[in-house]
This record gives structure tokens, C-alpha cells and sequence, in this order.
């Protein structure tokens, strides 16, 4: 029966996924995958069982990659399970820094025992006017699964709208809207938006991504949303910019004591994915990772291995984990040589692979565990 320990309060809906085979909780040991939402794992012991972490959201920032992957470790995510609802607040951000709403809240709560306040707002709100997002361009940066979501609605809004995404998929491609501008330069993206938003992973090449040159190429008065990450962009260029009205607003969902302090952040304390929607449909697509991981060895959505999906329809599978190097595959076979081979699957990513081997009955995988550049294999039974 495999064991799956839990790691911070999981939606109901997502742990009622596991069938009666697996055992589901949190205190366990000797557990074979960890389900996840925001507790930091850096620091824990993997024990030599633990085949598979998934995090149920998209950033994995909480995980020790490297460790899992010289592990053999499968780390999952949930891609587009929260889009929805960093969708929503991203708009309610451009809203708040187009109209300067919340500015105009922020006075109405200094006016409780201000018996004219019927009149005094009349000659107050011109100071919170703003303008409309109608007709203004949106400058959309990384067109993954949220990053869509923000450009194809913000069209609907009447916005002008160019999107950078160098390493954009084939997929993403087809669901981002041919009225979204494509930009092969993102130099041009700072020159021509009013808005610019950030939908980017954080990892050591994205780290203030947006700097002092960045700042330098956008348009005067742009206004910045950062709902992926707070470290994408350098806060020392920003205040600089925000003091120099080169920004005339920056929202992030990510406040730090140094942004905080400045009257043209609009921070919101990390409410993104915050959704009991966004929990449910994160810790579902987790839960269902993590057992078809267990039960057939398929991969989706992980950010260490390379996806791998195949239909089991033979009684005994073989999966491993690997270099990605010349001859490995015919090593493996070599071994299986007096088995028959019903189906076979590899794939890499970067420096790993990962090999999907169906067989008409049980083998002893021992010497495939000792080829040189071997880092796991794992058996199934249909």
C-alpha cells in the first residue's frame, strides 16, 4: 500500500482522490511520496523510499530540486490549476492602480465622523479619478498558464495587448489569442505599454528580472503588476524609479518591508492563489499526479523529469530514471533480453531521461540498478 504523508492542510477534495489502496496522513515514515503545499522541505531527510513530492500549486521554490533529481525524486506542480484565480486578483491590481481606488478607500476611512461626507466627496474625488483601461496597452511577460489568461482577458477589456515569451509551448501557443501581439524583443514591450505584468518562474536567470535597464526602457509612468514572484523584480531600481515617477504604481502580491514604505505600492498580503477554488483544483490535480506516478510510472507536470505517459496494457512494467547519456537504452535492453518487450518509451529533459519498459512477466531489475548512470528504477504490476 503506498504511503503518502501530508505536509500542510490539504483540501478534503484532493485527499478524497487517494482510492482505499493508499494510505493517506501526516505523521508517517518510510512514506513513498509527500504531498505538498507551502511548507519548506529544503531541510527535511528524504528517506530512501520516497519516490515522488507534488506541490500542490505552481511554484516549487519550497522544494530541494537538485537533491530530488541525483534522487531520482519526482517533483510535481499544478500548472493552470490556480490561473484562474491569479486571473482575477491581476485584474482587480490593474483596476486598483488605473482608478486609484484604493487610495480613495484609504480617505473615506479618515472620514467616519464627517457629517458632509456626501459633499466633501464630490470635490474629493477628482483626486482619485484615474483613468480606464480601455485603449491602453498591456505588456504581458511569460505566456504560460496565468500569463494566457491575462492577455486573452484583457482584450475583452478593449486593451492593446503584446506578449514576450521566448520559450512560450506549442500548447500555450494555440490558447493565446491571435489578437495578442507577439514580441520577439521585450525591449519593445517596455517602450510601448502602459501596464506591464510579470508571469515568470523565479530561479537564478530570472532574479531581478526587472532592473534598472528595464526601468530605463519603459514608458514614463507605467504602471508594474507582480503577482508570480516577489524576487523578479530588483527593489532597490524600483523605489528609484517609483521616487523618479518613471512608475507611477507597482502592485505585487509579494509586500516587503522596503516596498511597503512607499505611497505608490498597492501591496496585497499574497492572495493570488488564495481561493478555496484555487486549493480545491490544486490539491486535486496533485492527488492525481502522485497515483498515476505510483500505480503506472506516468509522468505529468513534473518540473525535474520529463513528461512521460503511456498505457499500461501489458502485466509488467519497468520505469527508470537516468543520465541522459549515449547507449543507456541498450544497456537496459541487453538485460531484458530474454523478455519480450511489449512497449517502450523514452524521454529526456536537460541531463536526465526517463525510459518506460512494458514486459509479458516479472524480471529481476537488479542489473539495471547497477548500469553506470542508473539513478532509480521502480517496478509495476498491472
Amino acid at each position: 500500500m503506498p504511503k503518502i504523508k501530508l505536509y500542510n492542510n490539504i483540501a478534503q477534495i484532493g485527499l478524497d482522490q487517494f482510492t482505499p489502496d493508499y494510505e493517506v496522513k501526516e505523521n508517517m515514515e518510510d512514506e513513498d511520496a509527500i504531498l505538498v503545499r507551502s511548507a519548506n522541505l529544503h531541510d527535511i531527510e528524504y528517506n530512501a523510499n520516497l519516490k515522488a513530492i507534488a506541490r500542490a500549486g505552481a511554484g516549487v521554490n519550497n522544494i530541494d530540486i537538485d537533491t530530488c533529481t541525483k534522487k531520482g525524486i519526482a517533483v510535481f506542480n499544478t500548472p493552470g490549476a490556480n490561473s484562474n484565480a491569479v486571473k482575477e486578483l491581476v485584474f482587480a491590481g490593474m483596476l486598483l492602480a488605473s482608478r486609484d481606488i484604493y487610495h480613495g478607500i484609504e480617505w473615506i476611512q479618515t472620514q467616519k465622523e464627517n457629517e458632509n461626507i456626501a459633499k466633501d466627496v464630490e470635490k474629493q474625488k477628482k483626486k482619485y479619478a484615474g483613468h480606464e483601461l480601455t485603449g491602453k496597452s498591456l505588456g504581458v511577460i511569460g505566456c504560460g498558464a496565468i500569463g494566457i489568461q491575462v492577455a486573452n482577458l484583457a482584450l475583452r477589456f478593449g486593451m492593446k495587448v503584446y506578449g514576450y515569451d521566448p520559450y512560450m509551448s506549442v500548447d500555450a501557443a494555440w490558447n493565446l489569442s491571435r489578437y495578442v501581439n507577439h514580441v520577439t524583443n521585450i525591449d519593445d514591450l517596455y517602450r510601448q505599454c502602459d501596464f506591464i505584468t510579470i508571469h515568470v518562474p523565479l530561479n537564478d536567470g530570472t532574479k531581478n528580472f526587472i532592473n534598472k535597464d528595464s526601468f530605463d526602457k519603459m514608458k514614463d509612468g507605467v504602471k508594474l503588476l507582480n503577482f508570480a514572484r516577489g524576487g523578479l523584480v530588483d527593489e532597490d531600481a524600483l523605489l528609484v524609479a517609483l521616487d523618479g515617477n518613471k512608475v507611477e504604481s507597482y502592485v505585487t502580491d509579494f509586500p516587503s518591508l522596503k516596498v511597503i514604505q512607499n505611497d505608490k505600492v498597492i501591496a496585497i498580503p499574497h492572495l493570488g492563489a488564495s481561493t478555496e477554488e484555487s486549493e480545491e483544483n490544486c490539491a486535486v490535480k496533485a492527488a492525481q499526479e502522485l497515483m498515476d506516478y505510483l500505480t503506472y510510472g506516468n509522468i505529468s507536470n513534473s518540473v525535474n523529469l520529463p513528461n512521460a505517459k503511456m498505457d499500461m496494457n501489458s502485466p509488467f512494467r519497468i520505469t527508470c530514471i537516468h543520465e541522459n547519456k549515449p547507449k543507456m537504452i541498450s544497456q537496459i535492453t541487453d538485460i531484458l533480453k530474454d523478455a519480450n518487450i511489449e512497449n517502450l518509451m523514452n524521454k529526456s529533459k536537460k541531463d536526465i531521461a526517463y525510459t518506460i519498459i512494458d514486459l509479458d512477466s516479472e524480471v529481476d531489475v537488479s542489473p539495471i540498478e547497477k548500469i553506470n548512470g542508473m539513478i532509480r528504477v521502480s517496478t509495476y504490476k498491472k
